[in-house]
């Protein structure tokens, strides 16, 4: 993913590129073996690929060995939940797909396969990526709407025998963690000790606040489009009902402001917006994360008047929290090291590493590496590796 300050400085980017960029999708089928001639093909198709076929039918290990499935990732969507374009159906969802596609081998290394399924009903889902096993390694679940998506990646999980991570709701999360981790060395600050705001309850919002709750965060506050979450609240799903019972120690009620008054933190992930006035009743040497695309819940500029550092989920501001330093490192990492599921150890360990490339040259407008790093997916793909064999499951 190239930075749009770098893409655009010989002018805007016109509509006419962008399709033209598109025209017959970002994606083709590389030929890894040649076939140059009769004996080649004889090797790659009949008669040797029958002996390899009779082998695997022996010993169906050996199709990590002698197919590409064991570095395969479905990257998989129902289009429910597309970028910030909502429910906009599944065709028109696969050019997300191919790009994510095209990121996978990029920074990772790794072959994937979108498929993007005309269906939003969890069981036929979960049916189609069964039966579909054999053919990849990992699955890469993709703009999915909540709270659906939680449902179906807790069902894959128990249903393959293979990774299965949603990169909206972990990839987010594992990015945000890096990224406070830097923000807090920079101001010397201790995670243990600080109150997060979180501004969306969707499927980013709660990995967030999940993953910052595993990490030792001092306090989670959570908000949807009614107010704070917590225990007394009424009609709240069953997510939010389990989330009330871990976040909101200070016992707040009420909505934006009261919840970001004193903050330490605040992270927004709910394409709302936020008064400077109010972000300006956080704590000393705050920190703003206004992640949401295309337009972040207050303009950076604004919020650094009063937050210490500022970030955002776009590459034309300082501190870009980026999904790309994450997915491609884990799946990476879970598929050299055969691992069976991605767990909550290997989650903390990617974030880790991210948080441990920034050190170099760690600043205020500097909390976590660039996108286009070459150091992050091999350095987060070797911590992965390691917590799946620490954890068992590789």
């Amino acid at each position: 993913m190239t930075n749009v300050s770098e893409s655009v400085a010989t002018g805007p980017v016109t509509d006419e590129e962008i399709f033209t960029g598109h025209e017959g999708g970002k994606l083709g089928v590389a030929v890894t073996k040649p076939l140059a001639d009769a004996r080649s093909l004889a090797i790659a198709y009949t008669p040797g690929v029958a002996k390899v076929s009779l082998a695997i039918a022996e010993d169906a290990s050996l199709a990590a060995r002698y197919t590409w499935a064991s570095r395969l990732v479905a990257v998989v969507s129902d289009g429910t939940a597309v970028l910030g374009l909502g429910d906009i159906g599944a065709a028109a969802s696969l050019p997300v797909m191919e790009g994510k596609a095209a990121l996978f081998k990029t920074f990772g290394g790794l072959d994937s396969i979108p498929l993007v399924l005309d269906t939003t009903d969890v069981d036929e889902i979960v049916e189609t990526l069964v039966r579909l096993r054999p053919s990849f390694g990992a699955v890469n679940l993709e703009d999915v709407s909540a709270p659906r998506c939680f449902e179906l990646e807790d069902r894959l999980i128990e249903a393959l025998d293979c990774p299965v991570m949603h990169d909206d709701q972990h990839g987010t999360a594992i990015v945000l963690l890096a990224a406070l981790r830097g923000a807090n060395k920079v101001l010397s600050k201790d995670i243990a000790n600080q109150r997060v705001v979180i501004a969306g309850a969707g499927a980013a919002g709660i990995a967030c606040a999940k993953i910052l709750l595993a990490a030792g965060v001092g306090d989670v506050t959570l908000l949807d489009s009614r107010g704070i979450i917590h225990s007394g609240r009424e009609n709240l799903n069953p997510i939010k009902e389990k989330m009330a019972e871990v976040t909101n120690k200070a016992g707040l009620r009420g909505g934006q402001a009261e919840a970001i008054a004193g903050a330490d933190v605040f992270v927004g992930l709910s394409a709302g917006t936020v008064p400077e006035e109010i972000v300006a009743t956080m704590a000393a040497d705050s920190i703003v994360f206004a992640l949401s695309n295309p337009d972040p819940e207050i303009h950076p500029d604004v919020a650094a008047r009063h937050a210490a550092i500022v970030a955002t989920g776009r590459s034309d501001f300082p501190n870009q929290i980026n999904n790309v330093l994450a997915f491609p490192g884990i799946f990476r990492g879970a598929l050299d090291s055969g691992a069976r599921r991605i767990t909550e150890r290997m989650k903390l360990a990617a974030a880790d590493a991210i948080a441990a490339v920034a050190d170099d040259d760690l600043a205020a407008d500097k909390i976590v590496p660039s996108a286009l790093d070459p150091r992050v997916a091999p350095e987060v793909a070797a911590a992965v590796a390691r917590a799946a064999k620490e954890d068992g499951v590789a």
